[in-house]
């Protein structure tokens, strides 16, 4: 089969909507598995109630995914997305099986062993991320922002689901023997179930529809050699080698320039996931206090937050709720900053309903954010480039995220650990 035109837009951009769902679903399965983990955080810390699961398994998580993200990005241009996109998924799926195993292999005991396994499989979790979620915000990058939103709310979308999951299996198990074990084995089940979904979708069903093969081919025709696999793999035959001038014409800005040129991007994709990540998930985990939620209230926190979550990244949908100024992102960016004093004086002082609120604030401003700035940075590039900066701001959300997991740690002060 010859390639399409990739000169005219796709006609009626056919399979748009179909696109849309799948992504959504890969979005999903690429934080499924790890939100999963965090959103049990309530039996890992009755099994190692020494070991402060909430921080350290995701302190183990973020040097793996950082420490891969980097390599990945910087080989970007030679990188075949086919295969490094299925290696993450099916990653997530083996990993997912394995805390199955490795707990069904203990019989749920705790202990430095078991806590040592978890933080392995944790870390692994954090290389299939640094895969999966650098390579699909590359590949998307250069499509339809629609589709990179759709992914976008997936990830979201996973921690509301694991939060629903959780609420749901707290309530069926928690007069039960060992109910926080059954809820826990039940959710990597399903975990587990929904990465293969996610194998089998990307390998199979995304690289055959046509608004994807439309963009893929676009690409190429601008000299992305990334996506040579996946045309295979919908049915399109690679284009043929550029000649002299071709060459010269489709070469692409090199890394070090597209990081210069968007330099206040990659710092807003750092500062919104490193306050993130400072308060969300280890302090609303471990230091809120007692309420009349009792249990639940550290639940209900990570729901409010992971829904508003996904609801923020629909808001940028409607245009003119949509920040897309360079400098109006930065302020809003930097005055989330006011959130750190908030959370601390309503903790030590304030109710529950007011933690709700910020938490959800926290939640909506991250979702919203998230979207605006990786939707806008990529317009006005070749397809070859936008992949490389989708890359690159992966990079810097995950640095992000590391910074914010280590500051985490502040809140500890002075409470004698």
């Amino acid at each position: 089969m010859g390639s399409p035109d990739v000169n005219g837009p796709p006609p009626k951009l056919e399979g748009k909507y179909a696109a849309m769902v799948v992504c959504w679903l890969l979005g999903n399965g690429c934080l499924f598995s790890w939100n999963s983990m965090l959103t049990i955080e309530d039996y890992y810390a009755d099994l190692f109630p020494r070991y402060h699961p909430a921080r350290v398994l995701t302190l183990m998580y973020q040097p793996f995914a950082l420490g891969t993200i980097i390599i990945l990005s910087y080989h970007e241009a030679k990188m075949n997305t086919r295969k490094r996109n299925l290696f993450g998924y099916v990653l997530f799926f083996i990993t997912s099986l394995l805390v199955l195993v490795l707990d069904l292999a203990t019989s749920g005991r705790g202990g430095l062993g078991t806590f040592i396994g978890i933080c392995a499989i944790s870390a692994a979790f954090g290389i299939a991320d640094a895969h999966v979620q650098g390579g699909m915000v590359g590949d998307l990058s250069f499509m339809s922002g629609e589709l990179i939103q759709s992914f976008l709310a997936g990830l979201a979308a996973s921690g509301a689901l694991t939060s629903a999951l959780r609420l749901i299996t707290k309530a069926a198990f928690e007069n039960s023997h060992n109910g926080l074990r059954k809820g826990a084995l039940l959710f990597f089940s399903i975990s587990s179930f929904f990465e293969l979904l996610c194998v089998i979708l990307y390998a199979f069903a995304f690289p055959k529809l046509p608004i994807v093969k439309y963009y893929r081919s676009k690409a190429a025709s601008e000299g992305s050699k990334t996506v040579s696999a996946d045309l295979a793999a919908g049915g399109i035959q690679t284009l043929p080698e550029a000649d002299e001038e071709e060459q010269r014409d489709l070469e692409r800005l090199g890394n070090k320039q597209l990081l210069l040129q968007n330099i206040d991007y990659a710092l807003d994709m750092f500062l919104i996931y490193a306050l993130t990540l400072s308060i969300f998930p280890g302090f609303l985990s471990e230091d809120t206090g007692s309420h009349s939620l009792g249990t639940w209230y550290a639940l209900v926190l990570i729901a409010m937050y992971n829904v508003n979550d996904l609801i923020g990244r629909y808001i940028p949908l409607v245009k003119f709720l949509k920040l897309e100024n360079r400098r109006g992102l930065m302020v809003v960016i930097l005055s989330r900053f006011l959130l750190v004093p908030a959370f601390y004086f309503t903790a030590k002082y304030g109710d529950q309903g007011w933690m709700i609120m910020l938490t959800s604030f926290l939640g909506l401003s991250n979702g919203y954010l998230t979207v605006c700035v990786l939707t806008s940075a990529p317009k006005g590039y070749k397809g070859p480039e936008q992949n490389a900066l989708g890359n690159l701001l992966v990079v810097f959300l995950l640095v992000g995220i590391f910074a914010g997991v280590t500051l985490d740690w502040l809140w500890l002060i002075g409470k004698g650990w």
